[in-house]
């Protein structure tokens, strides 16, 4: 699969903080999420496969490496979610504040 971010995944996204990369995985969620209440399944897959590109660039960070069991488990739930049978039931208001967070937290740091 080509990358859609190609310049992040040609090394920009380790420039990025932690929290800034999540948020960035939250937008990409966020448009996800609002595309499946619209109806439009093309799109809303579009956004959850750039959000597990941007989920993996992350997972790939050097500097991540003490946080991977988390992203993991984030990535994992996603799939769950959007995939398959949503065995873990999340939510969509769940996941809204769990990005939520991160774009709060990588603003602060600005």
């Amino acid at each position: 699969m080509n990358p859609t971010h190609k310049d992040l995944a040609e090394g920009r996204w380790c420039g990025f903080s932690l929290c800034t990369q999540l948020a960035n995985v939250g937008s990409e969620v966020e448009r996800a999420l609002s595309w499946g209440r619209k109806g439009n399944r093309e799109y809303r897959q579009m956004a959850f496969y750039r959000a597990l590109e941007l989920i993996d660039l992350t997972l790939r960070d050097p500097k991540n490496r003490g946080r991977l069991r988390e992203i993991a488990r984030a990535r994992e739930a996603l799939v769950d979610f959007f995939a398959f049978d949503n065995e873990y039931r999340s939510t969509e208001t769940q996941w809204q504040k769990y990005f939520h967070a991160f774009t709060y937290a990588s603003r602060l740091g600005r």
